[in-house]
């Protein structure tokens, strides 16, 4: 099935959170929203407040992630990385190889960890300086190794689809961007 585990920190950016978890649920992934605020209760950077699934203290180890995931949005990348239990899961899902995406600003998060040595990524325009070690591609996604980053908001939809290619393969992608008519969108 797949399990996906989206950190969740005041200050997201809604489309790069929604979005891509709405894709991989559509795809029968299990995706669990982690609060890093203390409450089920985060508040996006445009005053959306979602109750997430759980909160980081309750939510264990996230030992049986396939994908740990980070929305970017400022202030909301910003409180990622200055979670040290959001920064030590990440460190322990790269070093078992495991998958981590992260989106916008979210990928300094990587940079700062050091997950991004030697890996190409891309993240939004600006926030390049903090892809410590990373070959910047300005793509609206790239996929390097266990990594896979996203440009920005623009992005979400490519980067959700990604994220679902890596667990379900490219017959249920097809199924649904077709169902969700991601494909009209692009030939128009």
């Amino acid at each position: 099935m797949g399990k996906v585990y989206v950190f969740m920190a005041n200050g997201f950016e809604d489309i790069e959170a929604l979005a891509p978890l709405d894709i991989l649920r559509r795809g029968g992934v299990d995706v669990v929203t982690v609060s890093i605020t203390g409450t089920e209760f985060v508040e996006s950077a445009h005053g959306v407040t979602i109750k997430a699934d759980t909160t980081f203290e309750e939510a264990g180890d996230f030992a049986d992630a396939d994908i740990l995931m980070l929305p970017g949005g400022m202030p909301g990348a910003a409180n990622l990385n200055d979670h040290e239990g959001v920064c030590q899961a990440l460190l322990q899902q790269n070093a078992k190889g495991k998958r981590i995406g992260a989106i916008c600003a979210a990928p300094m998060v990587l940079g700062n960890l050091g997950i991004l040595q030697g890996h190409r990524a891309t993240c939004y325009p600006g926030f390049e300086q903090f892809l410590d070690g990373a070959e910047y591609t300005a793509d609206l996604f790239t996929v390097s190794g266990n990594i896979t980053t996203g440009e920005g908001p623009a992005a979400a939809l490519p980067y959700g689809y990604e994220l679902l290619r890596q667990l379900k393969g490219e017959e249920i992608v097809a199924q649904l961007e077709e169902g969700m008519r991601y494909c009209h969108l692009l030939n128009k």
